[in-house]
């Protein structure tokens, strides 16, 4: 499956923007899917993830409370609402889909979209 991230942008601090992974090749909705970050010089760390039956969604203490990830089969896209956005919520986000793994260690997803920018000013 080729997943692509978009939705990304520069935006003030406290605004929202909903970033969109679609998929193509396969359907997605056998698959859990998983939102990452990148800061510049950090490590790429979870955001949320979902299951593939939408059942079951977690997130990353940081984001708790302010992001929300949810999909539409029918679209083939999974979505990350970021709300209230923060400075240190800079980032390039990445999605990433996984029909076996559906944890938070970046290592256990198969399928990786290419990115998109996330940039919170003040």
């Amino acid at each position: 499956v080729q997943l692509q991230a978009r939705g990304g942008g520069l935006v003030q601090a406290g605004g929202s923007l909903r970033l969109s992974c679609a998929a193509s090749g396969r359907t997605l909705r056998s698959y859990h899917v998983g939102w990452f970050r990148q800061a510049p010089g950090k490590e790429r760390e979870f955001v949320a993830r979902i299951s593939a039956s939408a059942t079951s969604t977690l997130y990353a203490d940081s984001v708790q409370g302010r992001f929300t990830i949810s999909r539409d089969n029918a679209k083939n896209t999974v979505y990350l609402q970021m709300n209230s956005l923060k400075l240190e919520d800079t980032a390039v986000y990445y999605c990433a889909a996984s029909m076996a793994f559906y944890g938070t260690s970046s290592s256990g997803y198969d399928y990786w979209g290419q990115g998109t920018e996330v940039t919170v000013s003040s």
